[in-house]
Formats: structure tokens, C-alpha cells, sequence
């Protein structure tokens, strides 16, 4: 078991996660907007008050949000006495890939797969329901193979709305089960999104299971995991701290050794 203690900071492209990693168990997280610096930094501050005291503890940044970490990481060092690192710059991220030598593939992605192999040890899709919707393969070896990039479901529903005169704006919400047909305008717009984000991954899922010859299991991490599959029968589990997992999996490869 790992002894590691440690902050995970998960930075995505609107909002910005917060763990306390005790002994390599993830906290519960805090969410802070990548628009307030000391929000985030506040996060940071209340997840170092579940470790134990007098005694620094590394704080591990990944992001997709390369201007927002940068600030984030100078606030840190500036106002708090403890290292700062960031994954694919201090640490590697740990996990083999098979992809394109010009691919580029974001950090959570990287990290969601570490976590999803240390978790199964045996092939898995992992899907992230976040800003965009990523899904993605690991084969039986932990090999990375990247995946499907498609809008989220927010961003979808404010495309129709940016490409239309007469759709409206509108958050995210759950088609009601009990109705199967959307009877009103904003109703057909929540469930086809939502329907084509669940049609989305069984698509890809059976492209490849296809191609490995077999049906992995899949698990969904994001900010809209729940909501979008929470009684979908394809999915095997449902882990939103997933990214915050592969953090400290990716520091305690390279802090506990060193």
C-alpha cells in the first residue's frame, strides 16, 4: 500500500478539482471555477486540512487548462510552503501508449487510464463526460489506445443555441423517463443530446470490442457521468474522482521512489 500523502488537483477547462490523497486513498474532492484564482487555491488550502499536520505534503497538478495551472501553480508556490509538480512536465504519467507520433492526448485522459488499469488490471474503455466526451481503450497489456473525441452535453446544447435563431439556451438536465416522446422544444433538445452522448459510447464500445475481440467493461468518470449514465446497463461502474486517481497513481510512481 502506498504511503504517500499528497493534494490532487485535477485543472479541466471550466472547473478545477481538489483532492486530499491520504496513504494513496483519494479524499472527497472540492470543485472550484477556473475563473477564481483563490477559490482554487482556498480548495487547495481546505484538502491540505485532512493530512496530517507538520509535515509538507506535495501538491500534483494535471490540467487541461494550461493558462489557469500556470497561475494556479505560481499562487501555490507563492502563498503555501510545500513543492509543486505537474504531471507530464515533473512527472510522467506512467502508462505506454500505442498512438500516432504527432498525437498529443490530454492529460486526464492519460491519467483516467492509468486509474482505470491500476483499478481492473485487465482491458476497459473508460469514458469521461465532461466539457467534450472522450472514449477511450486500454488493452489487456495497460497500452493506451486513445479513442472518440465528441462535444459534451452542455456544449452541444449551447451549439444549437449559438447556430440557431429560434433554440434556446439552456443547461444540461435529465430527459424525463416516464414521457418517451419530448413534447416541447427545449425538451427535444435535453434528450438529444443526451440519447446522442449514450448512443455515442455504445457505437465506439462495439467498434472496439469489435476490434479486440472481446466486450471490455466500461467505466465513466466527468462532471456529467451520473446524470448521463447513472441506469445504463452497458456501464460497469460509475467513478467521478477517476483523473484524481491517476494523479496519485502517477506521483506515487515517481515520489515514493525517489
Amino acid at each position: 500500500m502506498s504511503t504517500l500523502n499528497l493534494i490532487a488537483i485535477d485543472v479541466g477547462h471550466t472547473c478545477t478539482t481538489v483532492a486530499p490523497v491520504c496513504t494513496g486513498t483519494v479524499g472527497d474532492s472540492i470543485a472550484a471555477a477556473d475563473q477564481s484564482l483563490s477559490a482554487m487555491v482556498q480548495a487547495v488550502q481546505a484538502a491540505l486540512m485532512h493530512l496530517p499536520e507538520n509535515e509538507p505534503h506535495p501538491l500534483v497538478i494535471a490540467s487541461v487548462n494550461e493558462p489557469v495551472a500556470a497561475s494556479l501553480r505560481s499562487a501555490l508556490i507563492d502563498q503555501l510552503g510545500h513543492d509543486v509538480y505537474t504531471v507530464g512536465e515533473d512527472l510522467p504519467v506512467g502508462i505506454t501508449t500505442k498512438l500516432d507520433p504527432e498525437a498529443v492526448p490530454g492529460v486526464d485522459r492519460l491519467l483516467g487510464a492509468l486509474a482505470a488499469w491500476d483499478t481492473m488490471q485487465q482491458a476497459c474503455i473508460v469514458v469521461d463526460a465532461g466539457t467534450c466526451v472522450t472514449v477511450d481503450f486500454i488493452d489487456g497489456e495497460g497500452v493506451y489506445h486513445g479513442g472518440a473525441i465528441a462535444p459534451g452535453l452542455a456544449m452541444q446544447l449551447q451549439a444549437m443555441h449559438d447556430g440557431t435563431t429560434t433554440l434556446p439556451e439552456m443547461e444540461p438536465d435529465t430527459p424525463n423517463d416516464n414521457d418517451a416522446f419530448a413534447k416541447s422544444t427545449a425538451a427535444g433538445m435535453q434528450l438529444g443530446a443526451f440519447a446522442g452522448i449514450r448512443g455515442l459510447v455504445r457505437v465506439v464500445a462495439e467498434r472496439y470490442a469489435l476490434a479486440y475481440e472481446a466486450f471490455p467493461p466500461i467505466i465513466v468518470t466527468g462532471g456529467d457521468a451520473e446524470r448521463l449514465f447513472r441506469n445504463d446497463e452497458l456501464i460497469d461502474r460509475i467513478v467521478p474522482d477517476l483523473v484524481l486517481r491517476g494523479i496519485a497513481a502517477a506521483a506515487d510512481r515517481v515520489i515514493t521512489a525517489s
